[in-house]
């Protein structure tokens, strides 16, 4: 664990000490050997290493190599944005999103259950910082209120727990049993499910806990955009993942309830996408969809849904990362993320319009996406669970092709608007960066084992 934490605080001093001119090449450079050597690692170690407070295993391994992996594509993502600051404004930005992703890297791998709160809480003060600081528009401090409000009264029932819990033994992950056995002295086993995942379900988020996704999406700038994709919102399914297994047969009586609600989020989330105007809001109230398939996934509680929901969660870090890069650099080009003011990308941009049409049939899930894959190790064993909220979730099918489409014409089709003269073209920088995440999701459908 010293030798990862090591690796990361070294990102720190190159950003403190790199020459100006090759502040953001050293940065990303040093970011990608980085990420090569900690999944190197993690293969060697073949996902199952552990100690006192470390845990590598099939579940944390996939999403700290996800971790390690959207780093340098936030650096490459800033690089034209941030290019005309200050130089210390520049290094700043950096080490704020270093410390990010480090504070997530390090909740994913501890296996002591304080340490997971301390850093699952940490990562909200970077998070903050980025959105209130370099968001673009003039509601970034609403949106920084709206996260800080959201994340804290989540995490108090969950800190009382930890109390209870550490009141009678001091470590979890590896002593997982001593919850499972707070839940059978337990009058109300439920409530202290409850209680112990109301932090994870604001995270991740559960649909009637997602206010504050949209406007933090909206309002981030495009690393805080990805990083909250991407990483963020998984550590949300990374603790339900964690403590769902122990209460399969003490929930029964919310069941039947938090599946109404991911299932009603799945289906309102879809179709709230169909009338959004801004790209971004769009782009995250399907995240809000998608993620909570974890829940149905979680609630269900089979072999293949928990695989179905480690599947969901990696697909949708690369792809929605990759839908907030395409949308920022059409707001760096027109200033707008308005979608009737964004047509005709394809006339102008043809590769591009490549990169589009692939990535939102990823995001469609179209067969055989590591998507796709991940959509129907959730919704099979659902069928099984009820043939009638299986038909249910299969109306998502079609809401999620809706909305894609409306995606794509509005951006793509049509004739230009008149108001826009000239864009600059297209740089091997954003090229680079799309392709990098493809490329994973497109092992992915070759070779799953790589992290399944």
């Amino acid at each position: 664990m010293l030798v990862i934490i090591a690796a990361w605080i070294s990102l720190l001093i190159t950003t403190s000490l790199a020459p100006s001119k090759h502040l953001w090449a050293a940065v990303t450079g040093q970011g990608f050997l980085t990420a090569f050597f900690s999944m190197l690692w993690i293969f060697l170690q073949d996902f199952n290493s552990s100690d006192s407070i470390f845990l590598i295993d099939k579940i944390s391994g996939p999403l700290a190599i996800l971790a390690c992996w959207l780093f340098p594509l936030t650096m490459l993502a800033s690089q034209n944005k941030l290019f005309f600051e200050p130089k210390i404004r520049q290094r700043v930005y950096i080490a704020n999103g270093i410390l990010l992703q480090l504070t997530t890297l390090l909740a994913f791998t501890v296996s002591d259950l304080l340490l997971f709160f301390i850093f699952f809480e940490a990562s909200l003060i970077p998070t903050m910082i980025i959105i209130t600081r370099w968001g673009a528009q003039e509601q970034r401090l609403l949106a920084g209120i709206f996260l800080a409000i959201y994340t804290m009264i989540g995490a108090v029932p969950l800190m009382i727990c930890l109390i209870q819990i550490y009141a009678d033994k001091s470590s979890l992950f590896s002593t997982l049993t001593l919850i499972l056995n707070i839940t059978k002295t337990s009058n109300y086993p439920g409530m202290f499910w409850l209680a112990l995942n109301l932090a994870f379900l604001v995270k991740l988020p559960l649909f009637g806990l997602h206010l504050w996704l949209p406007k933090a999406h909206v309002e981030a700038p495009i690393a805080g955009s990805m990083i909250l994709a991407g990483t963020l919102l998984k550590l949300g399914g990374y603790g339900i993942l964690r403590t769902g297994p122990l209460f399969r047969e003490y929930i029964s009586d919310f069941t039947m309830l938090f599946m109404f609600i991911a299932i009603l989020g799945i289906l309102a989330t879809a179709l709230l996408c169909l009338r959004q105007t801004d790209l971004k809001a769009l782009i995250a109230m399907s995240s809000v969809s998608h993620m909570n398939f974890v829940v149905v996934a979680t609630l269900i509680a089979s072999p293949a849904s928990y695989s179905g929901a480690m599947a969901m969660m990696i697909a949708h870090g690369l792809t929605s990362s990759a839908l907030f890069c395409l949308a920022n650099t059409i707001y760096e080009r027109t200033n707008s993320r308005t979608m009737i003011l964004l047509r005709g990308a394809l006339i102008m941009f043809p590769l591009a319009g490549a990169w589009w049409l692939m990535i939102i049939l990823f995001n469609m899930a179209l067969p055989p996406s590591i998507n796709f894959a991940a959509e129907m190790l959730i919704i099979i064993p659902l069928f099984n669970w009820s043939a009638s909220a299986f038909f249910i979730v299969a109306l998502n099918l079609i809401f999620t092709t809706a909305y894609t489409l409306y995606v794509l014409w509005s951006t793509q089709r049509g004739s230009p608007p008149n108001h826009i003269k000239m864009l600059f073209p297209f740089q091997i920088r954003e090229h680079l960066l799309l392709f990098l995440h493809i490329l994973p999701g497109l092992l992915l459908i070759f070779k799953p084992e790589l992290v399944f």
